[in-house]
């Protein structure tokens, strides 16, 4: 996830205005370089962008320690993204993931009285990165509303409200389904992980370098063995991770199921 989030860094733009190299990011090959630089034996410290595409620039908000700003947004709100997860009748999925305004934790513009919306904040102001700010551009963005497909024909619909965390918990989901056999409800209860390795896409941009906060359910034990590994591992409280919800369809039976995590903020699952 942090060789991931490092890419997004250097290369995730509005591909209307830039030379996003898809081909590359997504291709076996890079994938496997990168793969290459995970060491099971020790946590990484740096934030590493590949060279996808030949651009060797390194990303304009480069990591900085959390110790150095104050992180207000983890104390002010507690508005989050809406989501929403729908399989009809004929089979047709539907995920959505609606956010932005003014939220508690957007800045202010000094001078100006008005506040800097969610999506507008995380253009950046570097005239030769590719998510620099201009007219009718689409600023990069932290949804992640999720299909999957299974032989063609549509699977699940998941995804889950928060930031940066999203894509993280999104995939721990879908592993935890595909690769674990667990239901919908299972895999969107299980314990979760997250880091803010990478420079938060939100003011105050700050990054907690190495960080891994894991949920209280997750054994002791695990966490005494990632700490020897050189993550910086916080503990967090047992149902703090993602709010999670899915909605699945066999494609064999066609029976349809719903997920909700009790996490945060009120989330249902209703079928009828």
């Amino acid at each position: 996830m942090k060789l991931a989030f490092a890419d997004r860094e250097l290369h995730y733009a509005d591909p209307l205005f830039a030379a996003v190299p898809m081909d590359t990011l997504l291709s076996d090959q890079y994938t496997a370089s990168r793969h290459a630089l995970v060491d099971p034996r020790a946590a990484s410290l740096e934030l590493r962008p590949g060279m996808a595409g030949g651009r060797a620039s390194i990303p304009p908000f480069p990591a900085r320690d959390i110790r150095d700003v104050e992180a207000a947004s983890r104390r002010a709100g507690t508005g989050d993204t809406t989501k929403l997860e729908v399989i009809d009748s004929a089979g047709n999925m539907v995920s959505a993931a609606t956010s932005g305004g003014w939220l508690a934790t957007s800045p202010v513009i000094p001078g100006l009285g008005f506040c800097l919306g969610t999506r507008a904040q995380m253009f950046c102001l570097e005239p030769s990165h590719p998510n620099c700010l201009a007219p009718g551009k689409r600023p990069r963005t932290t949804l992640t509303p999720s299909l999957a497909t299974r032989a063609g024909a549509p699977y699940l619909s998941f995804g889950s409200p928060g930031g940066d965390l999203q894509d993280q918990w999104a995939l721990q989901f879908f592993l935890n389904v595909v690769e674990f056999g667990m239901s919908l409800q299972e895999a969107v209860e299980a314990p979760t992980f997250s880091t803010m390795h990478m420079p938060s896409s939100f003011h105050p941009r700050v990054a907690e370098p190495g960080s891994l906060f894991l949920e209280s359910r997750i054994p002791l034990e695990v966490q005494r063995a990632l700490e020897a590994l050189g993550h910086r591992v916080t503990r967090a409280e047992a149902w703090s991770g993602g709010n999670t919800l899915a909605a699945g369809l066999d494609p064999a039976t066609g029976v349809r199921s719903a997920a909700a995590s009790p996490r945060l903020e009120p989330a249902y699952a209703a079928a009828y």
